[in-house]
């Protein structure tokens, strides 16, 4: 619980982290703080015309960036709806989603989880996460500590060890076409 607090006190700070998710190990940091995104997207040599995920415990912390002008309650529900299998979705971004989440596009990708880490720092930063995987663009995402420091040696903050069920990166989906990315 320590590490948990001291995380979310690094992430309230500006800082970036590495921590594991319901799916892959992701480093990220709170989208508040464009100094630390843009920090992030160097770490990994990420282009920022890629976009980023938001990753949150509940739909409360993403508000401010979904338009929900053009999403029906199924999809609202959809959206809400907790997945056992880890499901992005991407969804029509507001006007005020800053350009280095939706990579300049019109949409975002979001991910709601009740996985214990990111619940625990999304209520104690009362904020959604960025997330992307860890890693250095177009390599393995790290499943170790060691991996971790092989790729950002000690430019991370702080780094909550990867969990051995961090394996596979989520399902993306387009939520108003249902389209399949990956």
């Amino acid at each position: 619980m320590f590490r948990y607090n001291l995380a979310s006190q690094v992430l309230s700070r500006g800082g970036v982290i590495s921590h594991p998710t319901d799916s892959i190990q992701s480093v990220g940091c709170l989208p508040s703080f464009p100094g630390s995104v843009d920090l992030l997207l160097k770490m990994k040599r990420r282009d920022i015309n890629k976009g980023l995920i938001l990753l949150a415990s509940d739909l409360i912390y993403v508000l401010e960036y979904i338009d929900f002008s053009s999403l029906t309650k199924p999809d609202f529900d959809k959206l809400a709806k907790l997945n056992p299998n880890p499901i992005t979705y991407i969804v029509p971004a507001s006007k005020s989603a800053p350009r280095y989440i939706t990579g300049g596009q019109s949409t975002l990708a979001l991910r709601v989880t009740d996985n214990s880490v990111v619940k625990f720092l999304c209520e104690n930063t009362n904020s959604a996460l960025i997330s992307t995987s860890a890693n250095i663009s177009s390599l393995q995402a790290a499943r170790s500590t060691l991996k971790l420091r092989v790729y950002f040696g000690n430019d991370l903050d702080l780094v909550l060890s990867p969990k051995q069920v961090n394996s596979k990166p989520s399902t993306i989906v387009n939520l108003l076409t249902g389209e399949r990315y990956r």
